[in-house]
C-alpha cells in the first residue's frame, strides 16, 4: 500500500458524514479500478489506536473529515505532523496527529499526513444526509483526494 485514506465521521450527525461517505466512494472507484493503484481505503466512525498499524504500513495517509469552522461548502488540505499532545480523550477516539506519534513513537517513523477537510452546515442528529452545499463539493473533494494519492504532496497545502 502505498496511500491509505480514512474518512470518519458520524453518519447520523448531517454533514459529520462527509469523510466516510467520501471514503466509501472511492472505495466503489478503487473497486471499478477508476483510483490511482496502491490505496487503501477505510470508512470509520472515530479514529481509534488499533490504526496506528496501518498508518505504519502507508507511506502517506490521507485524513478525511467535516469541519464545523469556515465557509460551507469550503474544501481545505493541510499537512499534519505527529503530535504527542495532541488532545486526546485516550478512551474511544483519538486526534490524527495523536495517531501519528504513536506511530512514530512504536515504529520509529510515521508516514507523509494531510488532513483534508470540508466545511460543514449542518449537523443534526438522526439523519443521514449532506446539507446541499457540502453535497455539491463532493466532485471536487474526489478530485483534491486523488490528486493527494498521484502527486507529490509537498505543495498541496491549500
Amino acid at each position: 500500500m502505498t496511500t491509505l485514506i480514512i474518512g470518519y465521521g458520524s453518519p447520523i450527525r448531517g454533514d459529520d458524514a462527509v469523510g466516510p461517505l467520501l471514503a466509501d466512494r472511492i472505495a466503489g472507484r478503487i473497486e471499478q479500478g477508476a483510483w490511482p493503484a496502491g490505496t487503501e481505503v477505510q470508512a470509520r466512525h472515530i479514529l481509534t489506536a488499533e490504526l496506528v498499524e496501518d498508518l505504519h504500513r502507508a507511506a502517506r495517509v490521507v485524513f478525511i473529515d467535516a469541519a464545523a469552522g469556515g465557509t460551507p461548502g469550503e474544501i481545505r488540505t493541510r499537512r499534519v505532523q505527529p503530535d504527542p499532545g495532541a488532545p486526546s480523550t485516550m478512551a474511544h477516539f483519538h486526534d490524527p496527529r495523536e495517531l501519528l506519534a504513536w506511530c512514530e513513537g512504536l515504529y520509529g517513523a510515521a508516514p507523509e499526513a494531510w488532513l483534508v477537510t470540508v466545511s460543514g452546515a449542518a449537523w443534526d442528529y438522526g439523519h443521514f444526509d449532506l446539507s446541499p452545499t457540502v453535497q455539491a463539493v463532493l466532485p471536487a473533494a474526489l478530485e483534491v483526494l486523488a490528486d493527494l494519492c498521484v502527486h507529490e504532496a509537498a505543495a498541496i497545502d491549500t
